[in-house]
């Protein structure tokens, strides 16, 4: 990524007759509600941003415990590969497991592979890696995340030309997924949701236009499902720091503003707000742009910029190793988009 400057019935009814009316009338109203008749409300902004499907919530639903430890291992089993560059062997090896994982977890897994041209001319060899849960249901969401690796450590005093670990900056996010694929095969949510692992993310120029994020432009143009939609996109990117600000992003308030809303209000009431700040940052390129802006669903980046301005401190450098994750920070973004899942009808 590069950075951008009731009714409430009365139980004591005068008569059987009117008990019966209202038993009917309850029934009638939950049979409106299992059967997903939801009227969505119409978008009033500009053409140019894909229209938010109107939250709905469900009161007191069981969500399932993010495990921190999983998580974890799923981050560091990513590393042990080593940098996960597009057209060498660790990066093929990462994707056979990122799809076997997947599908262990009961998910339609498919793959969409590409051939692309990065910003210095290198022919990429890329896959989209795409597992649906409740793949029959119309209501979906997305969760996104990058599992390839900088193919440079441009940051770094040392060592420049070489590839990056990756720990934080692309496997952190592909953990939160993964433990959270594993709790929806345990408990189904009400809602479709599909997990996209997006490849090709890190091999950009910062001063070539578009020159990052290049499967989630591929996926923008060549969607993996004829007519897919989705309520909102929700990406995940260096996610796993100790100590991690995750601000308001700028194009996540352009495009998905109520979306932003309810993610934010959801970690502040699960105690995770020392994380997720009220601080509105400066937009910045990265996969959840051109899911919005390209491929027309409304799309959230949950990302480290401390104090709204750069990125993490090892961000592109060689310090981007296991020493960055924490635990208590994978716990909060993974248990907050748990709970924001679970809670949608």
């Amino acid at each position: 990524m590069r950075a951008e400057s009731g009714i409430l019935f009365n139980a004591n009814f005068a008569s059987a007759y009117m008990k019966k009316c209202a038993y009917r009338i309850a029934g009638l109203c939950m049979g409106v509600l299992l059967g997903g008749l939801i009227a969505c409300q119409d978008d009033t902004r500009t053409p140019s941003k894909p229209a938010e499907s109107p939250a709905i919530i469900r009161a007191e639903v069981a969500v399932p415990v993010f495990n921190a430890d999983s998580a974890f291992y799923f981050t560091e089993r990513q590393v042990q590969f080593g940098p996960r560059v597009p057209n060498t062997a660790a990066h093929r090896a990462c994707a056979t497991w990122l799809i076997n994982r997947l599908k262990a977890t009961g998910a339609q897994v498919i793959t969409q592979p590409a051939t692309v041209t990065a910003y210095n001319g290198t022919k990429l060899q890329i896959q989209n890696i795409i597992a649906s849960y409740n793949p029959a249901q119309k209501r979906r969401i997305m969760l996104t995340a990058h599992w390839d690796t900088r193919p440079v450590a441009d940051q770094d005093d040392e060592r420049q030309s070489e590839p990056i670990p990756g720990a934080n900056d692309g496997a952190s996010g592909v953990g939160v997924l993964l433990e959270i694929a594993r709790l929806l095969q345990q408990q189904a949510p009400t809602i479709g949701v599909d997990i996209i692992l997006w490849d090709g993310e890190d091999y950009g120029n910062s001063s070539v236009e578009d020159s990052y994020c290049l499967g989630s432009q591929y996926w923008a143009a060549n969607k993996h499902a004829l007519d897919y939609v989705a309520l909102y996109a929700v990406n995940l990117d260096m996610v796993g720091a100790a100590g991690a600000f995750f601000p308001r992003e700028g194009h996540s308030m352009q495009y998905a503003a109520s979306t932003v809303d309810k993610i934010w209000k959801t970690a502040e009431r699960l105690g995770y707000n020392q994380y997720f700040a009220a601080f509105r940052s400066d937009p910045i390129i990265d996969d959840h742009f051109y899911i919005s802006s390209k491929g027309g669903i409304p799309a959230v980046d949950i990302i480290d910029q401390p104090e709204g301005r750069g990125f993490f401190e090892h961000w592109h450098t060689h310090g981007d190793d296991m020493r960055t994750i924490s635990r208590e920070t994978l716990k909060a973004v993974g248990q907050t988009l748990l709970t924001v899942v679970y809670n949608e009808l």
